[in-house]
C-alpha cells in the first residue's frame, strides 16, 4: 500500500448532502438517500427512525435525531436475516419490507414483514444496543406493512397490508387483535379498509396506526409508489367504518408520490410528517413536512399545514421550511448539531462502519480489518455465476448519499489465482466496476459494465482494459446529478486519469443504486486471495 502520507482525496470538508441550512431553515429531502418506508417516533427529546432494508445485511437501520432534520445512523436492529439458511444467498427484493417502530412499557418495538414468511416482532430497551431475536407474530405469504396499536383499555391491535405477488390480493388493510404480550395474533382478523370497494382507490398499503381524541387513525399511502399520495382513514370504532381523506399530494411540485411515513409530535406541541419520494437511481429519499390538526380532527400536511382555513383540500410538499421547534433547539441561541449518516470510512475501527451492508447474510471470513494499518481486507469469494456479480452475496455496499458525490479508495491487490478480481463498484440493475483482475497470468486494470444484470442472459462487458505496473492503485467514481458516473484511477491519489465514458446508474429491486467495494474469484476457486482497501472517502 502507498505510504501513510498518501491520501486518496482531501479530508472531507462538507458532506455530500446537508439538509440543515444553518439559518433556522431546512431543505428537503432531510435524508437524501434510500431510507425507504420510514417510520419514526419520539421518546422524550429523542427521535428514532427505521426503514425497510430488503435483502441487505445488517438490516433494519436505526437512525437518531434531536430535531427531525439532522439524522445519524446509530444501529441496525437485525444483524442477520431469518431464516438464516434462506438468506445465505442473495434474494433481491425479498427480506425486510416496510416496518413499524413504537415505544411501549419501556421497550422499543419493531414489527417488520417478510412477504415470504410473515410478520415478525423484535424489542430492545435501548435502540442503540442489541435487539431480541425475531418472533413470528403471524405466519403466511403476502403479509406486509404491519403496525401495532396499544389501546387505552390495554388491548393490542395490529393492522397490515397485502402483497399481491405472494397472496393474490392487495389494496386492503386487515386488522388483528394481538395477544397481551403483542407476540401472536388472537383472532382471525378482518378487513377494515377495502380499496377494491372504493371507486378510484388503488394500492392502499403501508398503514400506520394511531389514536387521538377518541379517533382511530390509519395513515396509509395509495396510488402507487411513483405516482401516489398520502391518505388518512379514521373511525370512532376500531372495526370501522372508516372515512377517508387525501392529505398530501404532489401538486405542482417535483415531489412525486409523496407518501408512506410517520406522524411525529414534539415536546413543544408541533406536529410533523416524514415520508418518502422515489427517485430513479437514488431510491426512496425522506422528506419532512409540517403538519397541523384542524378543529375537525383531520391532519393537514405540507403547504396546507400553514393554512388557517378549514377544508379537505390536500396539502403539497414543502421544499424549504423553518426548522422544527424541538426541546434541543428551543433555548435561545441553541441548536442541534448538524449531522448526517456516515459515508466515509478510514477503517480505524475493528468493526465496519454502519453505512456498509452485504447482499445477504455474511460469513466471518469475508472481511477483516487491520486497525493498526487502517486497512480493510476483503477475501476473494467465488462468484455464484461465471459472468455476473448479480448474485454475489459478498458485495460490500452503501447507499448513494446524495445526487452528486465522489467516492475514492486506495487498493492493493496481487492475486495469485487466475480470475481474481477486486475494485470499486456502482451496483443496480445495471452495474459497473473499476478494478484489477488477474488474466493470463498478468494483472490488468479493467472497467466493466453489466446491463440488465437481473436477466438470465446478462454478461459483464469490458469497457476498458490496460496493463499495470503496480498492484497498488487509487480508484474513484464521480457521480453527477441524474446518476451519471465517471470512473478514474490514480497512482498517487492526486492526479486521476478518466477511464471509459459515462455510466448511468440505476435502481435495483425496490432499492436505489449503491456504491462500494468487492473482491471475487472464479466459481469453484479455492479460497486464499484477498484485496486490501484504505481510506474510503466520500466528498461532495
Amino acid at each position: 500500500m502507498h505510504s501513510a502520507t498518501a491520501s486518496p482525496s482531501p479530508s472531507p470538508t462538507r458532506p455530500a448532502w446537508r439538509p440543515d441550512l444553518g439559518d433556522g431553515t431546512y431543505k428537503n429531502p432531510v435524508l437524501n438517500a434510500d431510507y425507504s418506508d420510514p417510520d419514526a417516533i419520539r421518546v422524550g427529546d429523542d427521535y428514532w427512525m427505521i426503514s425497510s432494508s430488503f435483502c441487505h445485511v445488517p438490516g433494519l437501520p436505526v437512525l437518531h435525531s434531536r430535531d427531525l432534520v439532522n439524522w445519524t445512523l446509530v444501529n441496525h436492529a437485525l444483524p442477520a436475516l431469518v431464516p438464516g439458511k434462506h438468506y445465505s444467498g442473495v434474494r433481491h427484493g425479498h427480506g425486510v419490507w416496510a416496518p413499524a417502530l413504537r415505544h411501549h412499557a419501556g421497550l422499543f418495538w419493531i414489527y417488520y414483514p417478510d412477504p415470504d414468511f410473515g410478520i415478525y416482532a423484535i424489542t430492545a430497551r435501548d435502540p442503540r444496543g442489541g435487539w431480541s431475536d425475531p418472533v413470528l407474530v403471524k405466519g403466511g405469504k403476502g403479509l406486509i406493512d404491519p403496525c401495532p396499536l396499544w389501546d387505552d383499555d390495554g388491548r393490542v391491535w395490529l393492522v397490515h397490508g397485502w402483497a399481491k405477488s405472494r397472496s393474490g390480493i392487495c389494496n386492503i388493510i386487515t386488522l388483528h387483535r394481538l395477544a397481551a404480550d403483542g407476540l401472536s395474533v388472537a383472532d382471525e382478523g378482518r378487513v377494515v379498509i377495502d380499496g377494491n370497494a372504493m371507486p378510484g382507490w388503488n394500492t392502499i398499503e403501508g398503514p400506520k396506526f394511531y389514536k387521538r381524541n377518541g379517533w382511530y387513525y390509519i395513515f396509509a399511502p395509495a396510488g402507487g409508489v411513483g405516482t401516489g399520495y398520502q391518505a388518512v382513514f379514521r373511525s370512532r370504532n376500531i372495526d370501522g367504518p372508516y372515512e377517508d381523506r387525501i392529505t398530501l399530494e404532489r401538486g405542482n411540485t417535483h415531489v412525486n408520490g409523496p407518501h408512506q411515513g410517520a406522524w411525529v409530535d414534539t415536546p413543544l406541541g408541533e406536529h410533523w410528517f416524514l415520508h418518502f419520494q422515489e427517485i430513479p437511481a437514488m431510491g426512496r429519499v425522506v422528506h419532512l413536512q409540517p403538519m397541523t390538526w384542524g378543529k375537525d380532527d383531520w391532519p393537514r400536511m405540507g403547504t396546507a399545514a400553514g393554512s388557517a382555513a378549514e377544508g379537505d383540500a390536500p396539502g403539497h410538499p414543502v421544499l424549504r421550511h423553518a426548522m422544527p421547534r424541538t426541546a434541543s433547539s428551543s433555548s435561545a441561541n441553541t441548536a442541534a448539531v448538524a449531522a448526517e449518516p456516515a459515508t466515509s470510512d478510514d477503517f480505524s475501527s475493528a468493526r465496519l462502519g454502519r453505512q456498509w451492508q452485504w447482499q445477504a447474510n455474511p460469513r466471518e471470513a469475508w472481511a477483516r480489518i487491520d486497525t493498526a494499518a487502517q486497512t480493510l481486507h476483503l477475501a476473494c469469494v467465488p462468484t455464484p455465476e461465471p459472468h455476473s456479480h448479480w448474485l454475489s452475496p459478498n458485495l460490500l455496499l452503501q447507499k448513494f448519499p446524495a445526487p452528486a458525490f465522489t467516492a475514492t479508495v486506495a487498493m492493493r491487490f496481487a492475486p495469485s489465482g487466475e480470475g481474481g478480481t477486486a475494485g470499486l463498484m456502482v451496483f443496480g440493475y445495471n452495474y459497473a466496476w473499476l478494478g484489477l483482475r488477474r488474466e493470463d497470468g498478468a494483472l490488468r486494470l479493467l472497467l466493466v459494465t453489466c446491463h440488465d444484470a437481473h436477466e438470465a442472459a446478462a454478461r459483464e462487458h469490458i469497457v476498458a482494459s490496460a496493463g499495470v505496473a503496480s498492484s497498488e492503485v487509487f480508484l474513484r467514481v464521480t457521480v453527477t446529478p441524474h446518476a451519471e458516473c465517471r470512473f478514474s484511477r490514480s497512482d498517487d491519489g492526486k492526479t486521476f486519469i478518466p477511464i471509459g465514458g459515462v455510466f448511468q446508474a440505476t435502481s435495483s429491486r425496490w432499492v436505489g443504486a449503491k456504491v462500494g467495494l468487492f473482491a471475487s474469484a472464479l466459481p469453484d476457486s479455492r479460497p486464499g486471495d484477498s484485496a486490501a482497501f484504505r481510506q474510503f472517502t466520500v466528498t461532495a
